[in-house]
């Protein structure tokens, strides 16, 4: 086993030595770069044990190298596409992230993260979204159609003020009402969660009023699928 092991990170090494260098944070394209490179060095791995199954000799090393090419091309894949789907949120979306209105974030898991402040988007203690927040939602849903690869997962928040049980329902109705407007411009049901979390996850102070204002949100996760490539 110690044989694989060391087949494996060798030739893992050798494919992905390229990645070694700094990446520029300033790339668009370094998280594909970065995906790449665990890709090919989780396929050597897979591939060395495969390989040694089958061949206890040689199979070891054709089967990591093979398998870091592999990995490298699908971790390639994933990476570059989400590179892509954030590039045209990030354009979609430059005047409401300039109002602080929306956040866009890519998560280390190649998940792509969008923030909704809820003052822009539901009026108070409401679950219909303002008729302000349409064109917003008309501009994800346009670039969430054009990735059908993906799946989106909804999420509700509330600041702590009312009781614990009418934040849970508020936060559900509002991830609820997101899921819907993007169902009636054609999303399939079956790709979007939904989920509330009431007041449990704040991100900064109820003790103020800017910290509840940071609280009231709805967050989107939008989720590579696993065989992209």
């Amino acid at each position: 086993m110690k044989r694989i092991a060391f087949i494996a990170i060798t030739a893992g090494f050798v494919l992905t030595s390229c990645a070694s260098s700094p990446i520029d944070q300033n790339d668009p394209n370094k998280n594909t770069k970065q995906n790449a490179a665990i890709g090919a060095t989780l396929g050597a791995l897979a591939g060395a044990v495969i390989g040694h199954q089958k061949d206890h000799s040689g199979g070891a090393l054709r089967g990591a190298l093979m398998g870091a090419a592999a990995g490298g091309a699908l971790g390639a894949g994933t990476g570059m596409y989400m590179d892509k789907q954030e590039q045209e949120f990030k354009q979609a979306l430059a005047e409401e992230q300039r109002r602080s209105q929306i956040e866009i974030q890519r998560l280390q898991n190649e998940n792509l993260k969008i923030t909704m402040n809820s003052e822009i988007s539901f009026a108070s203690n409401s679950a219909k979204l303002t008729p302000a927040f349409h064109n917003t939602l008309n501009k994800v849903a346009d670039i969430l159609s054009r990735y059908p690869r993906t799946t989106i997962n909804i999420t509700g928040h509330t600041d702590s003020r009312g009781s614990a049980q009418y934040n849970q329902q508020l936060s559900e109705q509002r991830a609820q009402a997101v899921k819907w407007y993007l169902m009636d411009r054609g999303l399939a049901s079956n790709r979007i969660g939904v989920e509330g979390r009431g007041e449990a996850q704040p991100r900064a102070s109820n003790d103020t009023e800017a910290g509840m204002q940071l609280n009231r949100r709805v967050e989107m996760l939008v989720i590579p699928n696993n065989d992209i490539q």
